[in-house]
C-alpha cells in the first residue's frame, strides 16, 4: 500500500494533467471497483469538468464541476494511467503502465472530450473509485477517524505530543502506524523517522521524553518532505506520475539496509519485527 509521499506524488502529477478535462464517458468491469449507480453516473459524472485533484492521507479525490467527486483508493496494486498525447502512469509498476490499454487489469476507464483517457487498473481488485457528493466525503468512516496531516503548517509538535499521549502503553512504532493518530505514516517512514530520532521502535509511547517527541516530530516532517521531493520511495511498488520510480530509497538511512553499516555510528543494521511489521534499526543508536 502506498504511503503519504507516494500518493501526494500521484496527486501532483495528475493535477498537472487532468484539470479542466471534460468527462465524455465512463466504463467499468466490476461493481467492486466502481460501486456507483448508473443514474448518478449519468447525472453527475458524464459531462462534468474536473476542477481539482486532492489528497487526504492515502486517499485521492477528483473534484467535479457538479459538486460531486471521485474518491479513489489505490490499495495494493492500483494504478492511474493518463493516456493523451503522451502517457503518464502512477501506481503499481506492472506492465500495464507501458502496455496497450485497456487490458485485463483495467477496472475503470474515464474518457475525456479531447480524446484522452484516464485508466484505473488494479490487478487484485482491492482498490475502488467511488462517486459521491463532495460535501459528503468528510462523512466517510475513514475520514471521520483519520488523524491530522503531518505536513500541515498548523500541525505542531505540541499537537503531535498530545496525540501520542492517548496511547501510552502502545509501542511507538504501532502508534505511528495508527492512522487515527497521524495520517499517512507507513512502515518505511516510521523506521526512518525513529532512526533519525534515535528511538527504539519497541519503546512504549508513554516512556518518551518531551525532547524525544519533539525530535521525532521534526524527523517525520523532514523524512516525508524529502520523500515527496524525491518522488516517493522506490520500493518496487509505486512510481510517480511520469512513470518513474521514486528516488527516496536512494537516500534511506535504515529501511531495507539490514546487514549494512549504520550511517551514523557504523554498527550493522538489523531487521526485527515490531507491530507485526518488518522493522529496521541500529541496535546502538536506538536503545530499547
Amino acid at each position: 500500500m502506498p504511503e503519504l509521499p507516494e500518493v501526494e506524488t500521484v496527486r501532483r502529477g495528475l493535477h498537472d494533467r487532468i484539470i479542466g478535462k471534460v468527462i465524455s464517458s465512463v466504463t467499468h468491469d466490476t461493481p467492486r471497483s466502481f460501486p456507483n449507480d448508473d443514474s448518478s453516473v449519468k447525472e453527475f459524472l458524464t459531462g462534468s469538468t474536473i476542477i481539482a485533484v486532492r489528497r487526504r492521507a492515502k486517499v485521492l479525490m477528483i473534484d467535479l464541476s457538479t459538486a460531486y467527486s471521485l474518491v479513489i483508493h489505490l490499495k495494493m496494486t492500483g494504478q492511474l494511467v493518463y493516456d493523451g498525447k503522451e502517457r503518464f502512469g502512477a501506481g503499481h509498476p506492472s506492465d500495464s503502465l507501458v502496455g496497450t490499454l485497456p487490458d485485463r487489469s483495467t477496472r475503470v476507464t474515464l474518457s475525456f472530450e479531447d480524446g484522452s483517457v484516464l485508466y484505473f487498473n488494479d490487478q487484485r481488485k482491492f482498490g475502488w473509485v467511488r462517486l459521491m457528493p463532495t460535501a459528503n466525503i468528510s462523512d466517510l468512516p475513514f475520514m471521520r477517524t483519520v488523524g491530522p496531516e503531518p505536513l500541515e503548517p498548523w500541525f505542531t509538535a505540541t499537537q503531535f505530543a498530545a496525540r501520542l499521549e492517548r496511547h501510552p502503553k502502545a509501542n511507538i512504532k504501532a502508534t505511528l502506524l495508527n492512522q487515527t493518530v497521524i495520517a499517512g505514516v507507513g512502515n518505511i517512514y516510521a523506521d526512518e523517522s525513529l532512526w533519525g530520532a534515535m528511538i527504539h521502535p519497541k519503546r512504549l509511547t508513554g516512556s518518551l521524553k518531551p525532547e524525544e517527541v519533539e525530535l521525532l516530530y521534526s524527523e517525520i516532517r523532514s523524512v516525508m518532505n524529502l520523500s515527496i521531493d524525491k518522488g516517493g520511495s522506490s520500493n518496487h511498488t509505486y512510481v510517480n506520475a511520469d512513470g518513474k520510480k521514486g528516488s527516496y530509497m536512494d537516500f534511506a538511512r535504515v529501511f531495507r539496509r539490514q546487514g549494512l553499516p549504520c550511517p551514523r555510528c557504523g554498527t550493522v543494521i538489523e531487521k526485527i519485527r515490531v507491530a507485526g511489521r518488518g522493522t529496521h534499526i541500529c541496535p546502538v543508536c536506538q536503545q530499547e
